[in-house]
């Protein structure tokens, strides 16, 4: 999906300081107020999941054909956000309809047991002299909102999350800017007859304690499917966290269920550059999948950029976590000065409880261009939802540089991985892996674990990288007459994993 460029658009008077506008009207209430507790979404789920699906009203076709130079010229202006100009430690703008925003999202704010309904109001919007004509009716409302709060300046309220978008939402460490998406719930992606796109339908904002630097937002879901009740706890900081407590409502039997689904963009790096003339020597959001399976295994799985559709499918029972990393941290690694993609965050995904049997499953669509997000990763159990089925799940999302939590059986991480032809025939494939306490001085101690679907590998040498400190792995794979290859390599001391399980598909050009 072309999503990226509608949100850098939109955030550019994110961060003015309050006190350097004049005063606005702000974002307004409707008078009726409705009784709100924990159980308020997860009844209007439950009965909502009892009737057939009918879609939300599509708003006036003025808004739908929106061009997006049009759609740019229209922006929340910060001064009417919610609880501006009051001691509440958080600000929540709001996104214009249109463009590729075709239905309104109900918002409503709570406060002491009950909620109100935020009313549409153009008045919040400012506009350039270049914005069309637009019809204004019943069927308009706000497509998403933003959070912001004083996260490194007191005065100065910067953003750190967005939802806007079916069931899309984005969040940052701070010092960071966006990259990588998450998902209320992916529904047969990849699957021949096409993908469900679940929406979050209305949100329900609870009001945070003063000095608190945590926001409750609630949300429901509404699919052809299924429905849900979203409780989303979101904590900023240098690694924003997200509490998600999810309860799914089955409409018709779903074969095809996509838990925390992420969805990123990878274009190209040290395993593929020779595709692509480019002055940079890597454009991707995202660089590895990172699985720590439930038997205790952590894998690295390098992304691709393949030429044909790829699916894979890594089997577990009870994963202890998954996320798609961003590992690459320095600004040589892009050498981008407009997307800044070393400043781009990883997420990390932690089940609140045992998911039983399925697999963490990547998505690898073929781009040609960076502006399209071509990778897909979630958790598929293995069990279907049967019409009728309520399904109660609970994980968090960690948003930052390095948000894996730290803990004493982690190995030593896959830095790098580069590929390329040899001139007497072949590939030569070299895997970097950090230095650490772990890795022995004498690296002649360490063995090689180098395996291969078909094709034939060598056996690997293992040298000391002097840039990173760390030993590389390398090895020749000849593909004899494969077009398609699993490779795995490890390094091991003393019969022991000392590295991550390196994983890559290989695919013939």
């Amino acid at each position: 999906m072309i999503r990226r460029d509608v949100l850098k658009s939109l955030a550019a008077l994110a961060a003015i300081p309050s006190a350097a506008l004049a005063a606005e009207p702000g974002l307004q209430l409707v008078d009726t107020a409705t009784p709100f507790d924990t159980d308020t979404v997860i009844g209007r789920a439950r009965a909502l999941a009892a009737e057939p699906y009918r879609p939300r009203p599509l708003i006036p076709e003025s808004w739908r054909t929106l061009t997006y130079d049009q759609y740019r010229k229209i922006w929340f202006d910060s001064r009417n956000a919610l609880w501006e100009g009051t001691d509440v430690p958080q600000r929540v703008d709001v996104f214009p309809p249109g463009l590729y925003f075709p239905q309104a999202v109900a918002l409503h704010l709570v406060e002491g047991g009950t909620a109100r309904r935020v009313a549409f109001d153009m008045g919040v919007f400012d506009t350039t002299d270049k914005f069309p004509d637009v019809q204004i009716d019943d069927t308009l409302g706000y497509s998403g909102l933003r959070l912001r709060a004083e996260l490194e300046t007191s005065g100065i309220f910067q953003e750190y999350a967005v939802f806007q978008g079916a069931s899309y939402f984005r969040g940052i460490g701070t010092g960071e800017i966006y990259g990588l998406s998450a998902r209320g719930l992916a529904l047969k992606t990849g699957d021949p007859m096409g993908e469900e796109f679940p929406d979050f339908t209305a949100f329900w904002l609870e009001t945070p304690a003063s000095g608190s630097d945590r926001m409750v937002l609630h949300a429901l879901l509404d699919s052809p499917s299924c429905t849900g009740a979203y409780r989303i706890e979101i904590t900023h900081g240098a690694v924003l966290e997200m509490k998600v407590a999810a309860t799914l409502f089955a409409r018709t039997e779903i074969t095809h269920l996509g838990i925390a689904p992420l969805t990123s963009m990878f274009l190209f790096d040290d395993t593929m550059r020779q595709r692509f003339s480019d002055f940079r020597p890597a454009v991707h959001d995202s660089d590895g999948l990172l699985i720590h399976n439930g038997a205790g295994e952590v894998i690295w799985r390098p992304l691709a950029n393949p030429t044909r559709l790829q699916i894979s499918a890594f089997g577990d029972r009870n994963p202890r976590g998954f996320g798609l990393m961003q590992r690459k941290r320095r600004f040589s690694d892009f050498n981008d000065l407009e997307a800044l993609y070393h400043k781009r965050p990883a997420v990390w995904i932690t089940p609140g409880e045992d998911w039983g049997p399925g697999s963490v499953t990547l998505v690898e669509i073929p781009a040609d261009r960076e502006i399209y997000d071509n990778i897909v990763t979630y958790w598929r159990p293995s069990k279907p939802l049967s019409a009728g089925d309520e399904h109660r799940m609970s994980y968090s999302l960690h948003w930052g540089a390095d948000p894996v939590a730290a803990t004493a059986d982690v190995p030593v991480k896959v830095i790098n991985t580069a590929m390329g032809g040899r001139p007497e025939g072949g590939q030569i494939i070299a895997i970097d892996f950090a230095d650490g306490d772990r890795v022995p001085e004498d690296l002649s101690r360490v063995e090689v674990l180098v395996r291969s679907s078909a094709g034939e590998v060598s056996d690997g040498i293992v040298q000391r990288n002097p840039e990173t400190g760390g030993p590389r792995l390398a090895f020749t794979f000849h593909a004899q007459e494969a077009t398609l290859a699993e490779f795995r390599a490890q390094l091991r001391l003393d019969g022991e994993p000392l590295s991550e399980v390196w994983l890559y598909r290989w695919t013939a050009p």
